[in-house]
């Protein structure tokens, strides 16, 4: 019965060869064929259906590269760095319906499709940790100085005059202050509807009465103001110098009470990040105050008439010289953006509240941040001071006003 061998035929054939041509045989590979050795053979025809298959296997690995950059790339959280950036690779900053974080994933997924863009994410983060930890001081011009010692002497009379004027208060009898408290609930209860009036073709923004309450001042979102007769609502003027949506009207204290009417009586914003210096006699502005890089949300006057306070965008205040025209103030200290401002009655406090839910009270006299309103779980749109000096109300978009 014949045996069966069991093993490798290579030893065998490599006698087989050296027997036939005389040549030497070759080391036998424990291994096999060396994958190494092989030589790719490219050059031949593939099907329609094989080339689509590669194709889409070659995408599939290129997605994948594409994620990984993603991941280390290091994306700004501050949606003012995220639109400048889209702006510098040639993208738009805003699309419809896209909110702060779509927004910085469209960058993120921009910046893992160019080549060079990839950085460094601990780098990155380590470069930004630094530039939050450093402080920095901005030195102010003599004007700001002139202005905050005119504050200070401006403002320090009128709060002894408050204080005087609460003090007396004080000595009314409470049933009195109960009368005369009831009978202005009961008149402001008895307000109604006195007239209404189509102002604009656009969203109205803002209105705001004059001083003496005879003339009512619109602001739409097509840039447009007008100045309406009160109480028959009739246009006497239009106003056009914003070239986008209007934000914030605000007129001057004594704007139709001691004002000439060709003189600046009020000021208006927009999203345009202008601020436009009107009369009540010119339908094209005074003057025009720039400075600010996005959409200044609210503007203010001090009570004094001759500064003006504008929040923007751009996550910054500013005080304005109206007389100069010029800006003497650039505050920073908002993490987002600023949408409202209000000066209190003495004039020595400033007071802004943003899109960080944070609220804020500054000291006119010496640049410092006073106070933290801190309480808001959303956006700040509103802020106000009370008359009596030492109350501030805000509003905000978690449904609540706080004081």
């Amino acid at each position: 019965k014949p045996r069966v061998h069991f093993g490798s035929l290579e030893e065998q054939e490599a006698k087989r060869v050296k027997l036939d041509d005389g040549s030497p045989a070759p080391a036998p590979s424990s291994g096999g064929i060396d994958l190494e050795s092989l030589v790719e053979d490219t050059d031949y025809d593939l099907s329609e259906s094989a080339i689509r298959s590669r194709q889409a296997d070659k995408d599939i690995l290129d997605e994948f590269e594409r994620r990984k950059r993603a991941r280390n790339l290091a994306v700004p959280t501050d949606d003012a760095r995220v639109r400048e950036r889209l702006r510098e690779i040639g993208e738009p900053q805003c699309l419809f319906g896209e909110g702060p974080g779509d927004r910085r994933d469209r960058l993120r997924y921009h910046l893992s499709v160019r080549e060079g863009h990839e950085i460094s994410s601990e780098s990155e983060g380590e470069s930004e940790e630094e530039a939050e930890e450093e402080e920095f001081f901005t030195p102010g011009s003599q004007h700001l100085l002139e202005a905050r010692k005119w504050i200070t002497t401006y403002s320090l009379p009128r709060a002894k005059k408050r204080i005087e004027r609460q003090r007396a208060e004080q000595e009314i009898p409470l049933p009195q202050l109960k009368a005369e408290r009831q009978e202005l609930r009961d008149r402001l209860a008895g307000y109604t509807n006195w007239a209404s009036q189509i102002a604009d073709d656009r969203p109205i923004a803002q209105c705001v009465f004059t001083p003496d309450s005879s003339m009512l001042v619109t602001g739409a979102w097509s840039g447009v103001c007008k100045l309406w007769s009160i109480p028959k609502c009739e246009t006497i003027m239009t106003f056009k110098g914003h070239t986008d949506r209007v934000g914030g009207i605000a007129f001057h204290p004594e704007s139709t009470i001691s004002l000439d009417k060709s003189v600046m009586n009020f000021a208006t914003s927009g999203a345009d990040a202008l601020i436009h210096l009107w009369s009540l006699e010119k339908e094209t502005p005074l003057a025009t105050l720039e400075g600010h890089a996005r959409r200044i949300a609210r503007i203010a006057f001090h009570p004094s008439g001759r500064y003006l306070g504008s929040a923007s965008f751009d996550g910054t205040w500013r005080l304005w010289d109206v007389e100069r025209q010029e800006e003497l103030l650039l505050q920073e200290g908002h993490s987002k953006e600023v949408f409202g401002i209000g000066f209190q009655c003495d004039g020595s406090l400033v007071a802004t509240g943003g899109l960080d839910a944070i609220g804020r009270v500054w000291d006119m006299r010496t640049g410092r941040s006073a106070m933290t309103l801190e309480g808001h779980a959303k956006d700040i749109l509103s802020i106000d001071w009370s008359p009596d000096g030492y109350h501030v109300a805000t509003a905000s978009a978690d449904n609540t006003v706080k004081i």
